[in-house]
């Protein structure tokens, strides 16, 4: 199983971001919270600083983790470690995603998300 981390990246609007997955991708065309692999010898908050560096061209404080989700692609298996994140700097940045949306909880629904980003949604819904 691949541990994976995720970032659910707040504003002070409420709303967290979402990032579109490019076409011709894993999971190419759905929404997700910016992330990435942990690597071996790495804590998954390193990763998640690393990853969010990488694909936003972001620095945050990782905060609280959220419950872990285990999820089975074709590809294999994941546990999905989720942490609310601060954006403390940068300036975000189209690296590695197709589009960035600001999305407030109660729109979640409106956007078409990668499968195991859902249980982390309704872990969000309940907090806000």
């Amino acid at each position: 199983m691949m541990d994976v981390v995720c970032g659910v990246i707040g504003n002070e609007d409420g709303c967290f971001l979402a990032c579109l997955r490019p076409p011709g991708k894993h999971l190419g065309g759905l929404w997700e919270f910016p992330g990435g692999k942990v690597e071996p010898g790495e804590s998954p908050e390193r990763a998640l600083v690393r990853e969010l560096r990488e694909e936003l061209g972001v620095e945050v404080r990782v905060g609280t983790a959220l419950e872990p989700v285990l999820w089975s692609y074709d590809r294999g298996d994941i546990r999905l470690l989720p942490y609310l994140c601060v954006i403390t700097g940068g300036e975000l940045r189209l690296l590695e995603h197709a589009r960035l949306h600001w999305c407030a909880p109660q729109d979640f629904q409106t956007l078409a998300w990668a499968p195991a980003d859902l249980p982390v949604l309704l872990q969000i819904t309940r907090r806000y």
